[in-house]
């Protein structure tokens, strides 16, 4: 900030639309006289809430600034009492109500806004003969008994052996505290999945009561501005629904090597830029298994694609090695991870490639 002219450097994300502003203005007039979408239906009283912003913290390389959110004057009462009343978000404000004390990248978060721009981006169909590393078989073991003492588990996995053919079939130890109770509900008839990729061992990963038909997969394109997530139906292979949103790591950086520099200049933030990439896949699952009356537990099974930093953002790993020359991988080849070790939320023991 400029101490004798009071001007403030304001940069809103994920526009990328920049001004400079008097210290004292209100940031909904700022992002108003930048064409800025922020929506606001109360006449800037911190009624309607749906102004809210939150400040993206850290020194900013390419814009030549230092965002904190300090930057802004403290809540107004009508702001507090909104808050109050309406369970504000922890981090947000009422850009109606937040006056501009110094430097600022602000992030306007679509979920505020009713009329907010849709990200869609078609799946191409194409014929292919599905061959899911996930498949579905039930069975029906026989129940207890004194005279051959055997337990529920490897009954189980003796009856999918012979139904299968998978000899030693490994069990995912996310299922051993549920499957007595999940046999039992079924009347000992159960649906098992069970996932096998090239050169790995087969492993049950979810079990449910009776027989189930159907279960998903999803695919997710992460791209530096945008996120398009597929359903996918695996036993006949078919896109059952579409969804896509704003890269929300847009707010630490528009473009690659913009986000390599926030965490080079701020490495206790990396958290922040994996959080966000995967809470916005979580509101996308969120919406594609809604779209199809299913359940996040349906899904068994997703892929990723992305660029090589937004594949190191998503998985936690510092990816400042590749802002330089040999530009080093940590990993190139692909994986075959536990979703739940990525807080995603589908089914616990599904399996992200």
């Amino acid at each position: 900030m400029t101490e004798t002219a009071k001007l403030a450097k304001v940069v809103f994300q994920p526009s990328g639309r920049r001004g400079t502003f008097p210290v004292g203005m209100h940031l909904l007039d700022a992002a108003r006289s930048l064409g800025v979408y922020v929506e606001s239906v109360c006449g800037g009283r911190g009624i309607c809430g749906r102004c809210q912003i939150s400040v993206s913290e850290g020194s900013f390389a390419k814009e030549n600034l230092t965002s904190s959110a300090d930057h802004l004057e403290a809540a107004t009462d009508a702001e507090t009492r909104y808050a109050t009343l309406r369970n504000l978000a922890a981090g947000r404000r009422l850009s109606c109500q937040a006056k501009i004390l110094g430097d600022l990248v602000v992030d306007v978060p679509t979920d505020a806004q009713t009329n907010r721009q849709v990200v869609r981006k078609r799946a191409e169909a194409r014929h292919i003969e599905p061959d899911s590393a996930v498949s579905l078989v039930s069975v029906t073991i026989a129940e207890p008994d004194m005279e051959t003492p055997r337990g529920d588990i490897d009954r189980l996995r003796e009856a999918l052996a012979d139904k299968t053919g998978h000899a030693g079939l490994n069990v995912d130890p996310v299922l051993l505290p549920r499957v007595q109770a999940l046999l039992r509900q079924g009347n000992w008839t159960v649906t098992a999945a069970i996932h096998q990729d090239e050169g790995a061992p087969p492993t049950l990963v979810a079990l449910w009561p009776g027989r189930k038909e159907t279960v998903y997969g999803i695919a997710v394109d992460i791209g530096s501005t945008t996120i398009a997530a597929h359903l996918c139906d695996l036993e006949n292979g078919r896109t059952v629904s579409s969804a896509g949103t704003s890269n929300p790591q847009i707010r630490f950086g528009e473009d690659l090597m913009s986000r390599v520099s926030y965490v080079q200049m701020n490495p206790s933030r990396l958290p922040d830029l994996t959080r966000a990439v995967r809470e916005a896949v979580n509101s996308l699952i969120g919406k594609l298994v809604g779209d199809v009356g299913a359940d996040r537990t349906d899904v068994l099974d997703a892929t990723f694609v992305g660029n090589p930093v937004m594949h190191h953002l998503f998985l936690g790993i510092d990816p400042v090695e590749l802002g330089g020359a040999p530009f080093a991988l940590a990993a190139s080849d692909a994986m075959v991870l536990n979703a739940r070790d990525f807080e995603l939320e589908l089914n616990p023991g599904a399996r992200v490639y």
